[in-house]
Parts: C-alpha cells; structure tokens; sequence
C-alpha cells in the first residue's frame, strides 16, 4: 500500500493530502482536548520507532513476485488511541518519505491515508474496540487484531485502486485544458523557439 509519486496524478496527489491533513488537524485538536497522560507521549516515540524498523523489514509475498511489510496502525492503535497513533503514523510515514525514498511527498497524502486513517481511525474504533471492551481475553484480543488487520489490510488496498482508478479521469482533464488553453501554444512556439536558436548556434559553431 505504500504508494510512490509515480502512480499518482498531481491532482489525486493534492487532494489525498488534503484529506490527510485534514485528519491529522482533527487528531491534534481532539489530542489537545484530551489532555494526554504524562507517559502516553514517551511511548509514541518509542512505539514509532519499532513500528518504523519494523516496517522496514520486507518479506516476500509468495506466488506475487512482490514484496510486504507489516502496517503497524492497529498495534499503534491499540496501545496508544486513535488520534495519537495517527500522528505516529504521520511522524513514521514522513521520515520514510524525507530521508529513505519511500513514497514521496506527492503520494504521502495518499500513504497517511491508506495506512494511517483507514486503520487508525476506522478498523481500530469500528472492530477492535467493541470486540475487546466487553470481555478482554487473549482470544478476543487475538480474533478482533485478525480481524481489524485484515479489514484495514483490504479497505487500504482499494483505496489504492480508487486513487490510481482517479488518476485516469484527471489526466483527461488536465490533457483537455492543456489543449484548449494557450499552455499548448505557448510550449509549442517556445519548444520551436529553441530549436531554432540551437540550430544557429550549431551552424555558427561548423562555419567557425
């Protein structure tokens, strides 16, 4: 789910992280609210830091010819909130993109969204939590992680779909505008500008 710029559109690129952002302002403001405990902000540093080296290990996905790792948004989730652990999601997923080449700032939006939102604030409150508030066994913590994994596993892999689905219709559009406006005209007269003064150039330099 770890998307790169390449597969996104500026325009599909733009809005996801708008979106994302739009979250993480929602996450900050309830977290202010909230008023955390004194030990819950130590422990998103040193849960960030596992969840990133831990996704840092990939495994091969057998019969795909790619490759996985894990998500992390439910563990987070689970131990440190919703909100809280989208920032930390936030946090990881923005030194992957800064300082290790994985994403890029165009599809970080989408990234926070697919693996941070969808299983932070929707797979973790809508199946784990009820599954474990009223009886916390080892085998309901086990059943609800499966099953919360799993749905934020496949909701994040269609969000996938839907943006590179998006990236199509947006293309369109952005080829229509470019042919009906001036962009067109302007490229191709200066694009003709240069290859004129290119070939002076070179016939200045065979005649010397």
């Amino acid at each position: 789910m770890h998307m790169s710029d390449a597969l996104l559109s500026v325009a599909v690129g733009a809005t996801m992280t708008g979106v994302s952002a739009g979250f993480i302002g929602k996450s900050i403001n309830k977290i202010n609210k909230i008023e955390l405990e004194e030990n819950k902000i130590p422990m998103m540093g040193v849960m960030g830091a596992f969840v990133f080296a831990a996704q840092m290990i990939n495994f091969t996905i057998p019969g795909t010819g790619s490759s996985g790792h894990i998500g992390g948004g439910v563990l987070l989730a689970a131990l440190l909130g919703p909100y809280p652990s989208l920032i930390t999601m936030a946090s990881i997923l923005l030194i992957q993109c800064l300082f290790f080449g994985d994403g890029g700032l165009l599809a970080l939006g989408s990234n926070i969204f697919n693996i941070g939102v969808i299983t932070c604030l929707v797979a973790f409150p809508m199946v784990f939590r009820p599954m474990v508030q009223k009886k916390m066994t080892i085998k309901r913590i086990t059943v609800a992680s499966v099953i919360a994994v799993t749905l934020g596993l496949q909701l994040g892999s269609l969000a996938v779909v839907l943006e590179n689905a998006a990236n199509s219709p947006c293309n369109r559009i952005g080829r229509r505008w470019y042919h009906s406006s001036g962009a067109n005209f302007y490229l191709s007269n200066t694009s003709r500008n240069f290859s004129k003064c290119d070939g002076r150039k070179a016939s200045k330099e065979r005649i010397s």
